[in-house]
């Protein structure tokens, strides 16, 4: 089990490999997932997807469904799905939560900066964000809530 948080750790927090921090609401790995919590929630959902890098196996497929609910802070939540390519089936992890918005990316003051699970302590935040010129593609950002600076293709798209 450690090295499975560990692994997914160092998959959100990909600058800070040498972290030992937990992620308290891990529900995988799963065969099949419950879509029974995504059919309950009101308001828009934005589903970005792609294949963040690995270390050691050939992808991982992400999904980051982000829900807009009823407009409240309350009703902003998440649903991240990771499927670690290449690796032994049941290689898929599902980590849902809560999400607040921060203005301005970088040089951006229009950015949007998504804040996974901002209600936890800072160890088990994960940082997202887009430009204003392209909302389309959001990247997966450091603890420093900046953009990863590499060859590697850090970012998802929207799908429309």
């Amino acid at each position: 089990m450690k090295k499975l948080v560990l692994l997914l750790v160092v998959t959100f927090l990909s600058m800070s490999c040498n972290s030992n921090k937990k992620e308290e609401n891990i529900q995988g790995p799963l065969e099949n997932v419950d879509n029974e919590s995504t059919e309950s929630v009101v308001g828009q959902v934005m589903v970005y997807e792609g294949v963040l890098p690995c270390a050691d196996c050939e992808g991982i497929e992400t999904i980051l469904k982000i829900y807009q609910g009823d407009g409240t802070i309350e009703g902003h939540t998440f649903e991240l799905t990771s499927i670690y390519k290449g690796k032994e089936p049941n290689n898929k992890f599902v980590v849902t939560g809560n999400y607040n918005l921060e203005r301005g990316l970088e040089k951006d003051p229009d950015g949007t900066i998504y804040i996974l699970n901002y209600d936890k302590p800072e160890a088990n935040q994960v940082f997202y964000g887009y430009s204003s010129k392209d909302p389309d593609t959001i990247y997966l950002l450091n603890n420093k809530r900046e953009r990863i600076k590499s060859k590697l293709k850090y970012f998802l798209t929207l799908n429309e």
